[in-house]
């Protein structure tokens, strides 16, 4: 029963990152080897993150049990008044080689992901080469240029060391070197993270309390997204029309047919429906492709295909919130206080029981705005005290950072439970206020986590990567902050095993003395910037527009958004209308084909008439007053296309057959013209 939280806590861990990789990955498309890297760096985050509060519970107590043998060495004889400190060991107390051999196996396991695996990983499935040693060769000389400038440091750096008297370049130094490289860059790139998120959360979920905000918001960013969705689709068709004009010179027999083959694998079934039907012009050149042409359009494919398709993921997730804030707007007027959705959801029958309609009113149009609201505060509340430790930990006496002193106090009285929730606390908000940053950023728009399994395996990797690379700092800015680091607080106290194990950032003075404690202090520069939206309104003068409430292109943008989410209402109420009239149409063809077969006795005897209700026949006349029979019924034998005026648009949509009923998630038809994210890594050796 020792070990028993400890254990609880590193399969908790586990289940945690094997749920959110379930959940935004495709384990049964990805490739192995890309499902467990990115398992393992996620884990092991987490890891860290869930295991690191009960380091600093040991550590107290170890720092206690010290303290009296230090108070027992100065006076053996026990003639002053030392007192003797009775320790209470904290709950679990794990053996003290636990956690030093768990970080080592962490730690660097993560920075070999972080550094080495990932990074090759993510060059190689972008790598445009048909074979494995070409694309190895591809991602070994793309991650080359990357690091060279990192090589470039590091080499200045050991020059100096090397050159600096007194000092011994050793293995032990070299390590420290490493680790102090990777955790400096990482808490670079944490302050620019913190000074963002610090403000844009709280703030993020005080406008996500407003309805009205949050829609305009909406119809903002779908507006935008329009752009890139027409630019993508445009990249995409001329991607075609080159592969249509390779497909003239290079025929079945020609040397690099194989490897156009390889290219057409990647691309799904609607777009080589859509290249098929295209004719191209009459001048258009057919020369002959080379091997390195063929190279660079596998690169540029594989790259439109994977914006494409995290465009259009995009696309559905935020047209389905949309409809999701039109209803809310739409019910909070009505006197019924029963939520009615525009296209309803599927549930499952114990869920509807428990979320019906009355209750989902009240939650949507009540309740959580307030619970908004509130989470809105103590995130507020949460950053102002991390900016004021950030700032002011360096301090010592007095101590002036509030998580330091919170610990303190909890100290005294041996408390592990309060310090271990307080740390977990902590450590879990800055965790959230930075990895949610990460993938918003417009510069990092290349890599986006979609749920439903629509994450393509690019956007997983580079996640991996940044957990990896954001969490030793984070964590170690955390213990400065709580002053469990002697190197910053310049004490001499015992640490935690996962400093230890890190190692101190004391080889390169610059670095110990001045970056890694006053650039914290930066943060404060980020958040005020960010608090008056300086950053946004420097990218709309660029040309990068941002939401703005007093700009007037802010406001044509959200018009344009509206009038798009418009049309996407009525494509999805002619889909839904369409099914509708299909189902209608097989159920009355097989009662037709039903009663022709029957027998005599059969229909007097054991068939009875077929009663309809007369409201429902008058709602569905109703609902096809305009509509010719004899029209539908050709146009559902030869195809199942809408009849009239709706065929062009459904054709736009895609086969009708791929429109799932009124009351499932629409949003998959949305993507299913690309499909799913592209398979694995090696699907085209």
């Amino acid at each position: 029963m020792v070990l028993g939280a400890f254990l609880t806590e590193i399969i908790v861990a586990f289940l945690l990152a094997g749920t959110l990789l379930f959940k935004y990955g495709n384990v049964f498309r990805h490739h192995i080897a890309v499902t467990i890297s990115v398992l393992i760096a996620w884990y092991f985050s987490l890891l860290i993150i869930f295991i690191l509060p009960l380091d600093v519970s040991s550590t107290v107590f170890r720092q206690c049990v010290e303290q009296n043998i230090h108070n027992s060495t100065k006076d053996p004889n026990n003639t002053t008044s030392a007192p003797f400190i009775t320790c209470k060991e904290p709950w679990p107390n794990v053996p003290e080689n636990v956690f030093p051999n768990l970080w080592r196996i962490v730690y660097w396991t993560s920075q070999c992901l972080t550094w080495l695996i990932l990074p090759l990983m993510q060059s190689y499935i972008k790598a445009g080469d048909f074979t494995i040693r070409g694309k190895l060769k591809s991602a070994l000389i793309d991650n080359a240029i990357y690091y060279g400038s990192y090589l470039f440091i590091c080499g200045i750096l050991l020059i100096y060391i090397a050159l600096k008297p007194g000092l011994d370049l050793d293995g032990q130094k070299l390590k420290a070197i490493a680790s102090s490289a990777s955790n400096t860059w990482g808490l670079f790139l944490l302050v620019l993270l913190l000074g963002y998120a610090l403000v844009e959360v709280p703030r993020g979920l005080w406008n996500a309390s407003k309805p009205g905000y949050t829609l305009n918001y909406s119809y903002f960013k779908v507006a935008k997204l329009s752009l890139d969705k027409c630019e993508a689709e445009e990249t995409v068709d001329d991607i075609l029309e080159s592969l249509q004009v390779a497909t003239i010179s290079i025929g079945p027999g020609h040397p690099f047919h194989c490897n156009l083959e390889t290219i057409f694998q990647k691309i799904p079934a609607e777009l080589k429906d859509r290249m098929n039907r295209r004719q191209l012009p009459d001048d258009t050149p057919t020369d002959t492709p080379t091997e390195k042409a063929l190279i660079r359009l596998h690169r540029q494919t594989i790259k439109a295909l994977q914006t494409l398709q995290r465009i259009e993921t995009q696309w559905g997730i935020l047209v389905d919130k949309i409809f999701d804030l039109e209803d809310v707007a739409k019910n909070q007027v009505s006197h019924d206080r029963r939520f009615k959705q525009a296209f309803p959801t599927h549930r499952s029958l114990p869920f509807r029981i428990i979320y019906n309609p009355v209750v989902e009113w009240y939650w949507k149009c009540i309740v959580k705005d307030y619970v908004l609201k509130a989470a809105a505060i103590c995130a507020g509340c949460l950053s102002v005290a991390v900016v004021w430790s950030e700032v002011t930990f360096f301090n010592k006496s007095p101590v002036l950072s509030l998580f330091a002193r919170f610990l303190n106090l909890a100290k005294r009285n041996y408390d592990y439970f309060t310090i271990e929730v307080l740390s977990t606390l902590i450590i879990a908000y800055l965790c959230y206020c930075a990895y949610s940053t990460v993938l918003k950023i417009r510069v990092l728009n290349l890599y986006y986590l979609a749920p439903h399994h629509q994450t393509n395996e690019y956007s997983l990797i580079f996640s991996g990567m940044m957990l990896c690379r954001l969490t030793p700092p984070m964590c170690l800015n955390f213990l400065g902050l709580i002053h469990m680091d002697s190197h910053i607080i310049k004490t001499h106290i015992l640490e935690t095993h996962y400093t230890q194990v890190m190692g101190h950032m004391d080889v390169i003075s610059i670095i110990s003395d001045g970056f890694n404690v006053y650039f914290p202090m930066a943060i404060l520069a980020f958040c005020l910037a960010t608090y008056f939206s300086i950053g946004s309104r420097l990218l709309s003068m660029l040309g990068f527009q941002q939401f703005l409430d007093d700009d007037e292109f802010t406001t044509d943008l959200v018009d344009e958004g509206r009038e798009l989410i418009k049309r996407e209402r009525r494509k999805r109420q002619r889909a839904e209308d369409s099914m509708y009239r299909r189902r209608e149409m097989q159920e009355r063809f097989n009662i037709s084909v039903g009663t022709r077969y029957r027998t005599s006795r059969q229909s007097t005897d054991t068939v009875r008439p077929l009663k309809r209700d007369e409201s429902v026949e008058s709602a569905r006349a109703g609902l096809l007053h305009d509509f010719d029979p004899t029209e539908y019924y050709i146009g559902m034998t030869f195809g199942g296309d809408s009849y009239g005026a709706n065929r062009y648009d459904m054709e736009n949509q895609g086969d009708i057959d791929s429109f799932e009923p009124s009351n499932t998630r629409a949003f998959s038809t949305s993507t299913s013209r690309v499909g799913p994210p592209p398979r694995g890594l090696f699907d085209d050796i």
